[in-house]
């Protein structure tokens, strides 16, 4: 039953973050656009891991992200420094989670886009 209530409380979390962050939103949609090219793309089942891993590190650390300032709002709205860089740095890993995801997408796809690409030339 508690395994019930923990995926219920998940999926409050994903609603709300969903109707909350529209960077969550956007990140969503690239998921689900990328998820099922991870799928089918002649790759080893390594690199197919690899490939759908980094897309949800992003919406992962998204999630934490979106905590991390709902907690800050929380707790006072006023500026303050620390609350500052705690936003920032979860903003940052965000940044550093894209860009992983960037990196393994054109490290194991960008070599077949490229043959593909050039027999269509």
């Amino acid at each position: 039953m508690r395994a019930v209530f923990a995926l219920r409380h998940s999926w409050a979390g994903i609603v709300a973050t969903w109707r909350g962050e529209s960077a969550f939103r956007q990140e969503v949609c690239l998921a689900v656009l990328l998820l099922p090219i991870a799928a089918v793309v002649v790759v080893s089942a390594a690199e197919r891991v690899l490939l759908a891993g980094s897309v949800l590190l992003v919406l992962l650390v998204e999630l934490l992200n979106s905590s991390i300032e709902a907690a800050i709002d929380r707790i006072s709205l006023e500026r303050h420094e620390l609350s500052g860089r705690a936003k920032d740095c979860g903003s940052a890993a965000v940044m550093i989670a894209l860009v992983i995801a960037a990196m393994t997408w054109g490290v194991i796809c960008g070599p077949l886009a490229w043959h593909w690409m050039r027999g269509w030339i």
